[in-house]
């Protein structure tokens, strides 16, 4: 006579342990310092090859980080669940709070100068349309960093740090912050049309 085999409960872990939380990283403050103050003395000393190195690469970074938050990384976390939002949102929103005013400060400051020496900030400069342009769009996209894309990440990151973060309030910060990356990321891509102009 066959026995029935045995039923296994299923059993459940606690939920897994979140890294420590820092709101601002210490360990990413020394690159952003030197970021910065490479940044003061390259504009302090005039040095054109030095304020070009910065405008590209801070531009440079800006665009692919904005570029990747909507149109790769947006994606991929709506599909996730919230437990793994929650996880990914611990591991990697801090980094953002060091690297999205480092980056826009490099880009603003750097392009700014760059013009100003170029001549490009004067009226009679033939191109001159695009720059005011480019300064619209970018002082946009400065403003939704800094004012909105900022208080967020910080937003879910003190919600992080509570002994039972609310799983459904920072999903629904993450995709506000997300959708808003994807605005700024065709934003960015009408600053590469407009920059490619000026160029050519």
């Amino acid at each position: 006579m066959a026995t029935a085999a045995p039923t296994v409960e299923p059993t459940h872990g606690p939920p897994p342990a979140l890294p420590e939380i820092q709101i601002v990283p210490r360990g990413g403050l020394p690159f952003a310092a030197a970021a910065v103050v490479g940044l003061i003395v390259a504009i302090a000393g005039n040095w054109m090859w030095a304020i070009d190195f910065f405008h590209v690469v801070g531009g440079g970074a800006w665009t692919t980080l904005d570029l990747f938050l909507g149109f790769v990384l947006g994606p991929i976390i709506g599909r996730m669940s919230i437990p793994a939002r929650i996880e990914f949102s611990a591991r990697f929103m801090p980094k953002l709070v060091l690297l999205i005013p480092t980056l826009v400060t490099m880009t603003l400051a750097s392009g700014f100068q760059l013009a100003h020496n170029l001549g490009f900030l004067d009226s009679s400069y033939p191109r001159h349309g695009w720059i005011v342009a480019s300064f619209i769009v970018v002082g946009i996209m400065a403003v939704i960093a800094i004012g909105y894309l900022e208080p967020a990440n910080i937003a879910v990151l003190f919600e992080l740090k509570k002994p039972q973060p609310d799983g459904e309030l920072i999903a629904k910060l993450m995709k506000r912050f997300l959708y808003t990356a994807g605005i700024t990321g065709v934003m960015q891509v009408a600053t590469l049309v407009i920059m490619t102009r000026i160029a050519t």
